[in-house]
């Protein structure tokens, strides 16, 4: 059919750009923006004025000025015109395409679209003078300059993009850029992310395990910042908004007047208790969910723990302890872990039959709420309230969390976050002492959360095994820890690691907001069976340690040496046996539970 249209024998395969009667237009992909050897580079070389790129660049934290500045600079050496767009929303994915179109001129943007928004579609427009790219280029692109450009294959094409009224026309002019902080990018990114999960997938809503710590008060926020989105959304007349709003809570006739109300319609929160749960956790979850206005339940688990393990009891005739009450390290880990279990089962069940029960139409979504940090460690139970149908905080670290939830003291006015921020994170999964809670996360991980972000970027992003990743924390650390105690975290880590590597294979589907994100279904490939004893790399880091007693140089200009016998405490390398059941570590997500290598 096309050769009878066009009477043509072959077609050309491969790149070209479109040669019009007033310009040349070209085009690159989402990829190439980010290459060393960009397309626009030749193509500018050879004359090309516009280029295009219909990217899919999913939203990272901190990337968005990353993107913006490959624009500029793709124009500012050469000069032209770049016109991107970019995807906008969740493709089913792990990742959420944020929008930010723009179009650039000489190295300066002169027209920029919302980063964060729940419209389908946005356009935005432009007019520039092609003449100024001439002049740029007369004025930069030396002709003295030795460069032999490859030729790009031209397609002619009978039109122009101009004509002889545009003349008049007023030409845009570089507008000042504003970034998001990364509180108001966790804010805006996973709130547009699950809003549009939830309308696609036919549920009623969220249900949440709140259990009043940092982590799931995030969750909780970030949906609460979603409902803030959408009332917003309908208030400016996005009748799309308003059509599946009311598609999702089975109301044809509802108008949401305030978030919170809207809130109170498709989240419901639940806070599990059990006999190791304090009444400050309790409170705290109970006051967040009144302030975000979600529907919020009670639920104790303590009698089904106990059908549980009774049926253990008739079958083995033995009854675990916990450790405080004279059981052994691995009773102490299943007594732990049938909680954690018992509030997945738990979730579930109400997040069938919860909406049942109140008389109205259909099912729930769980959502999860396990941070970066601690899916890097394994710090969960597998199969614990960290198994839920998605979770908009895996890809985001505790400490960007932290920060967030103090953003959200004063963005939505929810005072409650103030004692959660000054809570210890804790498990609560073992007995109380005097009421107290005596479990805390950090203590049972044997690092800090901060310490964990610097280890997962070096682990992900410097691709450092356990040796290169000693020698560089006992450069950036030095000022805190002696080369023995890097030593011991660096091996602590690495253990963690690879006896909980497995969890990685079913973790919840998360949205992918850090580059260090250990998820294995797309940006951690590796394997989940490792030798956990490390046992080369652990005695290079040994053979290191006497040579660092002594003065250690830092080769840097005004550089600074520890003294000699500072930081030199001897380095502790217990031996630890690999197969399931070894970790030292518990944790709880909402009331989740403790890595037991299974």
């Amino acid at each position: 059919m096309i050769q009878e249209v066009t009477g043509q024998d072959t077609v050309p395969f491969g790149d070209c750009v479109l040669s019009t009667k007033d310009t040349c237009i070209g085009t690159e992909s989402c990829q190439e923006l980010w290459h060393p050897r960009s397309p626009h580079i030749q193509m500018g070389l050879d004359g090309v004025e516009i280029f295009t790129n219909a990217s899919a660049s999913h939203h990272v934290l901190r990337k968005a000025d990353q993107r913006v500045n490959l624009i500029k600079s793709a124009t500012t050496k050469s000069g032209g015109i770049y016109l991107y767009a970019n995807q906008r929303g969740c493709d089913g994915d792990r990742v959420y395409y944020d929008g930010c179109a723009m179009v650039a001129i000489n190295g300066d943007i002169v027209a920029l679209g919302a980063e964060f928004s729940l419209n389908d579609v946005e356009v935005i427009t432009a007019t520039l003078d092609l003449e100024d790219v001439r002049s740029y280029r007369g004025e930069i692109c030396q002709p003295n300059m030795d460069i032999e450009p490859k030729p790009c294959h031209r397609v002619k094409v009978d039109f122009s993009l101009s004509n002889g009224d545009d003349i008049y026309l007023p030409t845009h002019q570089p507008i000042t850029l504003h970034f998001h902080s990364p509180e108001e990018e966790i804010s805006l990114g996973p709130a547009c992310w699950l809003w549009d999960y939830l309308r696609r997938s036919g549920q009623a809503g969220f249900l949440l395990p709140l259990s009043g710590g940092v982590d799931s008060s995030s969750t909780a926020c970030i949906v609460h910042s979603m409902c803030v989105l959408l009332c917003q959304a309908i208030e400016d007349g996005n009748s799309q908004v308003l059509e599946d709003v009311r598609r999702v809570v089975g109301d044809d006739s509802y108008r949401p007047e305030h978030p919170r109300e809207l809130c109170g319609h498709i989240f419901t929160t639940c806070y599990m208790a059990s006999e190791n749960s304090s009444e400050d956790t309790c409170s705290r979850a109970k006051g967040l969910a009144n302030q975000i206005g979600s529907t919020h339940m009670n639920i104790n688990i303590d009698l089904a723990v106990k059908g549980i393990l009774g049926i253990f009891s008739v079958v083995t005739g033995r009854w675990p302890q916990f450790r405080a009450n004279g059981g052994s390290h691995r009773e102490n880990l299943a007594l732990q872990n049938v909680q954690a279990r018992v509030r997945m089962v738990l979730a579930y069940l109400f997040a069938q039959l919860s909406l049942w029960a109140r008389g109205k139409p259909g099912g729930l979504l769980v959502l999860g709420s396990a941070n970066v940090d601690e899916s890097l460690t394994g710090y969960f139970t597998k199969y614990d309230c960290s198994s839920a149908d998605i979770n908009p905080i895996g890809g985001i670290s505790k400490t960007d969390l932290k920060s967030f939830l103090l953003y959200c003291v004063e963005q939505f006015q929810l005072p409650a976050l103030r004692g959660i921020l000054l809570a210890p994170p804790t498990a609560e999964l073992e007995p109380l002492t005097d009421g107290q809670v005596s479990q805390t996360d950090e203590a049972d991980m044997g690092m800090t959360y901060s310490e964990l972000s610097v280890i997962g970027r070096l682990r992900k992003i410097s691709k450092c095994g356990p040796f290169s990743m000693f020698c560089k924390l006992i450069h950036m650390w030095r000022d805190a820890l002696s080369p023995a105690e890097v030593a011991q975290k660096v091996k602590h880590f690495f253990r963690m690691y690879s006896v909980n590597r497995h969890k990685m294979t079913t973790v919840t589907p998360s949205y992918h907001a850090e580059s260090y994100s250990p998820d294995d279904n797309r940006f951690d490939l590796r394997p989940f069976l490792y030798n956990t004893r490390w046992t080369w790399q652990f005695r290079c880091i040994d053979n290191q340690i006497p040579l660092l007693r002594v003065p250690l140089l830092v080769a840097a200009a005004g550089g600074t040496s520890w003294p000699a016998g500072i930081k030199d405490a001897p380095p502790k390398t217990e031996p630890l046996n690999a197969g399931s059941g070894q970790l030292e570590s518990t944790k709880c997500l909402p009331h989740s539970g403790v890595p037991d290598g299974r």
